[in-house]
């Protein structure tokens, strides 16, 4: 008898754990998700986040409603003067460090800084003080395998999960550097199946074919090219083992870097709460009747 039917048949409601995966801007639509969970009464039992997956699960694992978090996203990129100006301020170096004295780099950002300047208020330093536990997968450039974390500091996993080459410098923990967690393991859920009953994962790196005829920019194929890699990796993990319900939202129309879109990418994830719905009802019932 699963743990879920033993819960079912006792009167109680099977747990329920959410796993939030790597995309960039797509993962925006995860807020949907959690409104979902949130409209449907659901608290779930842990979360495991990579990347965008990693930085808006935290939020929620803070105590945040998803309703607020869109708030919170929508304000923020709404004026982009503003956001430019925190993004200038949490570059790695100036320029005249590059050209005078040859160190710094003008056009990475600290991650860490970056966290601080975005993320809603009431996001905790440890994992310790949030109300869901959390894993965050990052990548362990050093030893070049998966880092997981669950304890001690929350923003220097989640900035080192979020951390994407190019992009983001490598964060600095305990000596060894942390990149995108995207690169390892892009949909967490893997994490989750001995914490719940039922584990659900939101993967926003499905797309189809590129609707683009021309000839990508430098910088628009390295991301390409690594959401490419980040979809075959989750594929082979479905295909291995699947977690109890997928969702899938349908924003393989935006680019990683799209996170002026706010708003159209939350627009086109409504579809996915109806499914969500359905899916939790379904597995909820088909629980009850094992």
């Amino acid at each position: 008898m699963t743990p879920g039917a033993d819960l079912a048949r006792r009167g109680g409601r099977p747990s329920i754990a959410v796993a939030l995966g790597s995309g960039g801007a797509r993962g925006i639509a995860h807020v949907a998700v959690l409104e979902t969970l949130d409209e449907l009464g659901i608290r779930p039992t842990a979360i495991a986040g990579t990347s965008m997956g990693a930085v808006i699960g935290a939020a929620y694992a803070a105590g945040i409603e998803a309703r607020a978090i869109r708030s919170h996203v929508l304000k923020v990129l709404r004026n982009r003067s503003n956001v430019m100006g925190k993004l200038l301020r949490a570059r790695v170096g100036r320029f005249a460090d590059l050209v005078l004295r040859g160190r710094g780099n003008p056009v990475l950002l600290d991650p860490e800084i970056f966290l601080e300047l975005f993320w809603p208020a009431g996001v905790p330093n440890s994992f310790e003080e949030l109300a869901i536990q959390t894993i965050v997968v990052a990548t362990n450039y050093s030893l070049r395998n998966e880092a997981v974390f669950q304890s001690g500091s929350l923003t220097a996993a989640v900035a080192g999960s979020m951390a994407i080459p190019g992009l983001f410098r490598p964060v600095d923990c305990d000596g060894d550097l942390l990149i995108d967690g995207g690169a390892v393991n892009p949909l967490p859920y893997d994490h989750l199946f001995d914490l719940a009953d039922i584990v659900i994962a939101v993967d926003v790196t499905f797309g189809g074919r590129s609707r683009r005829r021309r000839a990508p920019t430098p910088l628009e194929s390295m991301f390409g090219a690594a959401q490419i890699m980040q979809g075959a990796i989750t594929a082979q993990k479905v295909k291995r083992r699947p977690p109890d319900i997928l969702i899938r939202p349908r924003v393989e129309q935006f680019g990683l870097l799209d996170f002026f879109r706010a708003s159209h990418i939350l627009r086109a994830a409504e579809a996915s709460k109806d499914e969500m719905r359905e899916a939790i009802s379904s597995r909820l019932a088909a629980t009850a009747r094992a």
